[in-house]
């Protein structure tokens, strides 16, 4: 499929403060190409679309999965109150994490671009989600992008305790069924470190893409 911006075979060498492409379309074509080579989109207001490679990079390998006795503790006693579902509200779920509101940031990076573009790589059969549901309510969730056995979470969202990081859980044990093993997480938040997340480097991240061989 041709891409609307070519990106460097080998990203970890050619990134200025993580940034290894600018502009271009955000179509599930291009998507397609920045994923396999373990670039991303992240847009900054008043610039073109910006493509990242961070030079250390967030990982969880489930062998390392640590769940803290807090979160076990909440699970015993409340989890049995939830379900969860994959790929059932794909579209509540980015768009609770647009609105979802962080500590120490302004506004969202999930602007209307990349809501579309995320949605649209949805129904093409590479972004996924899971939703964590109390009843018939929409409660927690996160979605991401999978492509070429390598799972990006992009977002999560709660809207009552723990609920983004059982969504997690759920989608560790739905990558798990698929012989999936570990999973970028970009950025090791508190959260993710909590549960095993932790940095590796660019080149090592890229290494570990089923198609860096080829590059």
């Amino acid at each position: 499929m041709k891409t609307s911006i070519e990106f460097p075979d080998r990203p970890y060498l050619e990134t200025i403060d993580d940034i290894v492409a600018v502009g271009g379309r955000l179509d599930t074509a291009t998507l397609l190409q920045a994923y396999r080579r373990g670039i991303f989109p992240w847009p900054q207001k008043g610039y073109p679309m910006l493509w990242f490679f961070p030079q250390r990079r967030g990982i969880l390998d489930f062998n390392d999965l640590h769940i803290p006795k807090s979160l076990a503790k909440f699970v015993r006693q409340v989890g049995g109150q939830y379900t969860f579902t994959v790929n059932k509200s794909f579209d509540q779920v980015i768009e609770n994490c647009r609105v979802q509101k962080r500590p120490n940031q302004d506004g969202t990076w999930i602007l209307p671009e990349i809501r579309r573009a995320y949605q649209l790589f949805h129904v093409d059969g590479y972004a996924h989600s899971v939703e964590c549901w109390r009843d018939d309510k929409l409660v927690g969730g996160i979605y991401g992008v999978l492509v070429n056995g390598v799972f990006s979470g992009e977002s999560m969202f709660h809207l009552e305790q723990n609920t983004s990081k059982l969504s997690l859980l759920c989608l560790i044990e739905w990558l798990k069924s698929q012989n999936i093993v570990w999973m970028d997480i970009q950025m090791v938040t508190p959260v993710v470190e909590a549960l095993g997340g932790k940095y590796i480097s660019g080149k090592e991240f890229f290494h570990r893409l089923p198609f860096a061989g080829q590059y």
